[in-house]
């Protein structure tokens, strides 16, 4: 009996000095909880496998067999959009220190400076978007992803410049790579897949593809935030810049030699009987015409551009807010892990992309989960958004808020997850092919210009005024998504 409450007070202490060491300092915090976003997300795989094998040992496998072609279209996909994103991924940690660490004659590049360098790319994505999206979709969704590396790899060659005009030359040609990024590669998938030979006609296989490449991106996110401080180190802060070169090389050589050409098809003819959208060349007023005339697709484009904008300000935004919580609850002379962050946000987007797996091979309509998803996203930006106005730097050092404002970003984080493989599976559906890449950049328009407009009123703003607008285009978007659920439902959809 004495041994036994031996062994049971030993083990209360031993779980009583972990949670003493975890919550002495944000570091040990914040790696305590990406062991356990990683212990989630592997317990939910597991059970994903497991709930496999079983439902394959009472279905006949001929019936749950994918086709050959498919699966070496994902193949060919995923390999290029995997390198490619991690090249984005590596720029992204380093992006204010490289610039910051600029010297124009003799002085040091100030943060106004550095602002306007990151606006630049923001104007640039906006104002030649719809263009390039035009373009790719009629010279080509491959030229457009191969135009994508090039455009990349000399706005990161640009960052070892001192020349201020050189830097925003560099910034405008990674503005516009940027929007091929984020359409040319997703369109080509979608037109090759659409194919009859590919052998899925009927979408099957789209939201898995989907699933497994933001998945796959959060691990990508991951290693490139590793491999960016190792060079970092040994090159210096323009040393990811370097390294994405030579995945940007990469993905661009391996889509020239693995990936057929594939442009837009084109439309007979628009509901006014104008024949000019039956050329071969795609303008940017037919796919305005097409927006206007189906509501499906600007309620779509509605959800990705109010998401996205809230996204990317709360990308400037949780910095300052977790700086000043972790302050508060550990003292003054503690920093701010923010690679450690970073990983369990990243970890947290692969926990929401495999739920996504999940939902969608248990046929839940990808409309009715997304709804869900962006009213847990405005809930959670919505409280982080009140944490940060309640929390006063005078106020007294506890953690209750530091936890509620990690769970906040978490959640938040996890939606990400789950809405880049779900907007890509809208888009598949409600999107026509014969304009999809412009109308995706098009839509790009209002999202960089709300986080430009924010980004210039963030004095006056601050940070929970800011966080404030993303929880209003949160809140909108998810008002869009429940009528495009409605109209769905509707149609028999």
């Amino acid at each position: 009996m004495k041994m036994s409450l031996s062994i049971r007070g030993g083990a209360i202490n031993s779980v009583a000095a972990l949670r003493s060491t975890i919550s002495n300092n944000p570091t040990n915090l914040f790696n305590a909880n990406l062991v356990g976003l990683a212990v989630a997300t592997a317990s939910l795989k597991l059970f994903k496998r497991l709930q496999q094998k079983s439902e394959t040992s009472t279905k006949d496998s001929a019936t749950s067999t994918k086709p050959a072609k498919f699966k070496s279209l994902q193949i060919r996909f995923l390999a290029v959009f995997w390198l490619l994103r991690c090249a984005d991924w590596l720029q992204g940690p380093y992006f204010y220190e490289t610039y910051s660490s600029k010297v124009f004659n003799g002085v040091p590049a100030s943060l106004s400076t550095v602002s306007k360098l990151f606006l630049t790319g923001f104007a640039s994505t906006a104002l030649f978007g719809p263009l390039v999206g035009r373009m790719s979709d009629s010279r080509g969704r491959k030229k457009g992803t191969m135009a994508f590396s090039i455009l990349y790899m000399l706005g990161a060659a640009s960052t070892k410049s001192n020349v201020l005009a050189v830097l925003l030359l560099g910034r405008v040609m990674g503005g516009i790579g940027t929007s091929l990024l984020f359409s040319a590669p997703e369109a080509w998938f979608v037109g090759e897949a659409s194919k009859k030979d590919n052998g899925d006609t009927d979408g099957k296989y789209l939201g898995e593809t989907f699933g497994l490449a933001y998945a796959g991106d959060a691990i990508v996110a991951i290693l490139a935030g590793q491999l960016a401080g190792v060079a970092a180190g040994k090159r210096g802060p323009t040393g990811p810049f370097e390294l994405s070169i030579g995945f940007l090389a990469a993905g661009g050589i391996l889509a020239s030699i693995l990936w057929q050409e594939n442009k837009a098809e084109p439309v007979a003819s628009t509901e006014d009987g104008d024949s000019s959208s039956s050329s071969s060349s795609p303008t940017i007023r037919d796919a305005v015409r097409l927006v206007r005339a189906d509501p499906k697709i600007m309620l779509v484009g509605a959800v990705q551009s109010l998401f996205e904008a809230a996204m990317y300000i709360f990308v400037l935004q949780w910095p300052p807010a977790m700086t000043k919580l972790v302050t508060k609850t550990f003292g003054s002379a503690t920093g701010t892990p923010y690679g450690t962050v970073f990983s369990c946000f990243m970890a947290c987007c692969l926990l929401g992309s495999t739920i996504f797996g999940q939902l969608t091979e248990a046929g839940v309509r990808t409309e009715v989960f997304t709804s869900g998803m962006l009213s847990v996203a405005t809930v959670a930006m919505g409280l982080a958004s009140y944490i940060v106005s309640t929390t006063s730097s005078n106020a007294s050092a506890i953690a209750m808020p530091l936890a509620a404002m990690v769970a906040a970003f978490f959640a938040f984080e996890g939606c990400v997850g789950l809405y880049f493989p779900s907007i890509g599976t809208l888009r598949s559906k409600y999107v026509p092919d014969s304009h999809r890449t412009v109308i995706m950049n098009l839509f790009g328009i209002p999202l960089n210009a709300l986080v430009v407009t924010v980004f210039l009123s963030i004095n006056r703003l601050g940070v929970n005024g800011a966080l404030s607008v993303s929880t209003g285009a949160l809140a909108l978007a998810t008002a869009s998504m429940f009528k495009l659920k409605s109209m769905t439902k509707k149609d028999g959809k």
